[in-house]
């Protein structure tokens, strides 16, 4: 079985480098033929006709890189949640670079159990999925960090476009002049969110749009105050600084839940690493006693077993603790 893995890895290599060649010559190419049209070089006949069938770099390269992967992830309804998550997590990624680092890692994680531990193979399986989750949950701690900044920084940005309303701007220019005063992510967001908006997209769809990009609590009030505003009328800035102090108030309370909470926190990590640390020093102390559990089946299957109540214990101790305000 290892020898299969490591012949799929090698290929599924190759197939990478051997794209990423053909896309550089296609990517060099048609930079040369727009530096050609620049400099009002002509080319020949032949080049030319060879050239207008194929689309921009931008275009090309959309099309085109990781298509075979693009096709599974839309089969397998993935594609747009990956793509999603990537920009809540303010990356450029693609979600088929998503899933190549996956794989990679996951092959990666099975190679190192499958020949690093000959006698215990049947790590290699959970080595590999452990290692084929973390750039998933590296783009959740990013997403969260992300998401928490922009919170942050919300309330000031509520207030700020009731004091440009109330000097006498229109809502779409206040926006516009958010992202001059206030930093990232906010400031990106909302430059989006005008640029849609300018570009023809309908005001009600780009802050929709900002709502999907930010799932947020407060955002949602937010897009849901200007859509209902809009509709039935009313004063916008008023209802804004109402916002805004609401929003402070959320964060006073979910303060003050986390210091409750703290405690509860702390035990939870405390239950889930002692039995750990206690296996580690077990396996220095006694190692015939701890080599029970890999080498024995029933011994394997008592080791999964806790590793698993563990784990939901763990969640278990998380749900309880874990209180929306």
């Amino acid at each position: 079985m290892g020898s299969y893995v490591a012949i799929f890895a090698v290929i599924w290599i190759v197939a990478l480098i051997a794209g990423w060649a053909v896309m550089n010559a296609f990517r060099s190419a048609e930079a040369d033929k727009m530096k050609s049209r620049l400099l009002g070089t002509q080319q020949r006949a032949g080049k030319k006709k060879k050239g207008a069938k194929k689309s921009p770099a931008l275009l090309e390269r959309d099309e085109t890189t990781g298509q075979l992967v693009m096709r599974l992830l839309r089969k397998f309804e993935y594609h747009d949640r990956a793509q999603a998550l990537i920009e809540q997590a303010g990356l450029k990624w693609r979600a088929p670079r998503l899933a190549h680092a996956c794989l990679a890692l996951f092959l990666g994680g099975f190679m190192v159990g499958w020949y690093g531990f000959p006698a215990y193979r049947w790590t290699a399986v959970p080595l590999g999925l452990v290692a084929g989750v973390l750039p998933i949950l590296h783009l959740l701690r990013l997403r969260m960090k992300r998401i928490r900044k922009f919170e942050e920084q919300f309330p000031d940005s509520l207030e700020f476009v009731a004091r440009s309303m109330r000097a006498g701007h229109a809502f779409s220019v206040s926006l516009e002049m958010i992202h001059r005063e206030f930093q990232e992510p906010l400031a990106g967001e909302f430059r989006r969110t005008f640029e849609e908006h300018n570009l023809g997209l309908p005001l009600e769809t780009a802050l929709q749009n900002l709502a999907k990009r930010v799932p947020s609590m407060d955002v949602h009030f937010f897009v849901s105050a200007v859509l209902l505003q809009r509709r039935t009328g009313g004063n916008l800035a008023e209802i804004l600084d109402k916002l805004a102090s609401l929003i402070r108030e959320r964060f006073k309370l979910r303060g003050k839940i986390r210091a409750i909470s703290a405690h509860g926190r702390m035990t939870g990590v405390a239950l889930t690493c002692i039995p750990l640390a206690v296996a580690l020093l077990m396996f220095y102390v006694n190692p015939d006693y701890v080599r029970f559990f890999f080498t024995d089946p029933t011994g394997q299957v008592m080791a999964i077993s806790a590793a698993v109540l563990q784990v939901i214990g763990y969640l278990i101790i998380k749900k309880i603790v874990t209180i929306e305000v």
